[in-house]
């Protein structure tokens, strides 16, 4: 199991370092292009794959933002409106009347 290790361990060294090299390569390749390049190339370069990518998702986390605002508010607004208001109103009745006998009890008069 060890020699499994060991093996499996130089492997990812070697492929790390390939990696590496490849990656320097291709950053080579890239900054001997940069002189090379239209302002065409390079308007598209900043703008389109930079800019715009960048602008679309802030719009997108903006959008998901408002989105999620307006989804609780709703739900808010659902359990607050849930009762009916007749059936408020038989509530607040059934209360008061509650209310009168306690303070007919007391004594009181109310009224």
């Amino acid at each position: 199991m060890l020699k499994r290790w060991l093996d499996l361990s130089e492997q990812e060294t070697t492929l790390k370092r390939a990696v590496k090299d490849q990656d320097a390569a291709l950053d080579a390749l890239a900054y001997a292009r940069y002189p090379k390049l239209t302002e065409a190339e390079i308007k598209a370069l900043v703008v389109d794959d930079k800019w715009m990518a960048r602008l679309s998702t802030a719009v997108q986390g903006e959008l998901d933002r408002v989105s999620q605002t307006l989804t609780g508010r709703i739900r808010e607004l659902a359990e607050r409106y849930a009762t009916p208001l007749p059936k408020i109103a038989e509530e607040v009745e059934t209360l008061s009347a509650r209310v009168d006998v306690h303070l007919k009890k007391m004594g009181a008069v109310w009224k």
